[in-house]
């Protein structure tokens, strides 16, 4: 899927990856591009246009859905990410509030205009999902969690014509995880990566140098194929009225 030309809609838009997200998408020449972010965004160019959503507040997601008439693209980066150790069970709900629910949410409400698009949903995500980070389990968690509900969309929604990629980076140099002193790719390169997966027609997109080491060991290994032997159960089962 080219991006020239279409329609993009990026929660969490005001800095880090999402910014970069909506930067990129204008470069690629996005028609139009909706910036969802908690807090009132000017930006510069016309073709952006922002949405007040906070994507854990059900009144705004369905106020943000009401205000795009069209809609190609899906992307799912509002996130939270908090040190804990799991003693605090609030810790865990935060994560899921956002990284979990609030994707849920924001994609059914916006799956109507995907759907009569044959459009996409990407949920950016971390290598987090595949083995946890012991400095923030409650985020590994989530994000695990989120990462399954995009490879259960991307079996449900198939048949609607509607593609979900899955991002798997690595540390991203952004505010999240600024002072954890380790080697990060920056929010531009990964969003430039991103839309090359998209356009590409990857399933699962590593966008950074961390994250690809481990892109050909995912795609050839067994968790990888029994999604998509699990794919398969949906056309062997009975039909239903």
């Amino acid at each position: 899927m080219a991006i020239a030309g279409k329609t993009v809609l990026v929660t969490g838009a005001s800095r880090g990856i999402g910014r970069a997200l909506v930067e990129e998408a204008l470069a690629r020449g996005a028609a139009r591009v909706y910036a969802g972010t908690r807090q009132p965004l000017e930006y510069p160019d016309e073709r952006v246009t922002p949405l007040i959503l906070d994507v854990t507040n059900p009144e705004q997601v369905r106020e943000a859905a009401g205000q795009v008439q069209s809609l190609d693209i899906l992307i799912n980066n509002a996130g939270v990410f908090l040190f804990d150790d799991l003693s605090d069970r609030a810790a865990l709900e935060d994560h899921l509030a956002v990284n979990l629910y609030g994707t849920y949410d924001v994609t059914q409400a916006f799956l109507p205009a995907l759907t009569r698009s044959g459009g996409a949903i990407v949920t950016i995500g971390s290598v987090a999902a595949l083995a946890p980070i012991p400095l923030t389990p409650a985020y590994s968690l989530s994000k695990a969690a989120a990462f399954n509900l995009a490879q259960s969309l991307r079996i449900l929604l198939a048949r609607q014509g509607v593609r979900v990629h899955a991002v798997l980076s690595g540390p991203v140099d952004t505010d999240m995880v600024r002072d954890l002193d380790i080697p990060k790719s920056s929010p531009e390169s990964v969003a430039r990566a991103i839309f090359d997966g998209i356009d590409d027609g990857e399933e699962d997109i590593f966008p950074d140098p961390f994250s690809q080491a481990l892109a050909e060991g995912w795609r050839t290994g067994v968790a990888k194929a029994l999604e998509r032997q699990n794919a398969a159960l949906l056309d062997a089962a009975p039909a239903t009225e």
